[in-house]
């Protein structure tokens, strides 16, 4: 744990210029990925969002073809102007009515348990401070709400973990801030979370960020 927050701190940032271009290149990058099994994996986990929806991340929308129609709100919150509006331009496409909020992670602006389902897709990799976000995310679900979760994870092997940590800086400054090395489940047990998820391969993607965790959990 210690060599890996090390490690983050030595990574630079992206620039503001390289992020507006990632917005532009996020979806053709994923394309493969989505068809050869993302896209399904999205489909089958947003199919159990229920009542007030709060997406973080929310990135380009590629999760907007798949929430259910019986929600009864959807809030999605993006800190990145370039990817709100390809967002905004994806909910026009898909006729689904939300709420875009500007909004990092770490400081979502909605009351105490006021949310059924927090989701989060790809998001807790690039956040700047993981606890803190699990933290607002533990403070706005009601108690009875849950977490759905898509993230890459840190390898369990060790000559790919390596390689993680070893790539971290240029992926990093690729991938819009991406900690392809991050602990991100052992983080969620730490921050009170119970989880329910299977370990699969992230396909047709780069294999820094193969490893892959779905599923559910709860405060």
């Amino acid at each position: 744990m210690t060599d890996i927050a090390s490690t983050e701190l030595q990574a630079s940032p992206p620039s503001g210029a390289w992020l507006r271009i990632l917005a532009l290149l996020y979806d053709p990058f994923l394309w493969l990925g989505e068809i050869a099994g993302m896209r399904s994996r999205r489909s089958a986990l947003l199919g159990n969002a229920r009542g007030r929806v709060v997406e973080i991340g929310a990135g380009t929308g590629l999760n907007v073809a798949h929430y259910p129609d019986g929600i009864a709100e959807l809030v999605l919150t993006e800190p990145d102007a370039a990817m709100r509006r390809r967002l905004a331009r994806r909910l026009q496409r898909h006729g689904r009515v939300a709420r875009i909020v500007d909004a990092p992670a770490e400081r979502l602006p909605l009351a105490d348990a006021s949310v059924d389902t927090v989701v989060s897709t790809l998001v807790l990799c690039t956040v700047n401070d993981p606890e803190r976000t699990l933290g607002e995310i533990a403070r706005v679900l009601r108690p009875d709400g849950q977490l759905l979760f898509v993230e890459h994870v840190r390898a369990s092997s060790r000559f790919l973990a390596a390689c993680q940590d070893n790539l971290l800086q240029p992926w990093r400054r690729f991938a819009g801030g991406c900690r392809c090395n991050r602990p991100t489940v052992e983080l969620m047990r730490a921050c009170g979370f119970a989880i329910a998820a299977d370990e699969v391969v992230w396909r047709g993607m780069p294999a820094i960020v193969h490893p892959l965790v779905f599923g559910r959990a709860i405060r």
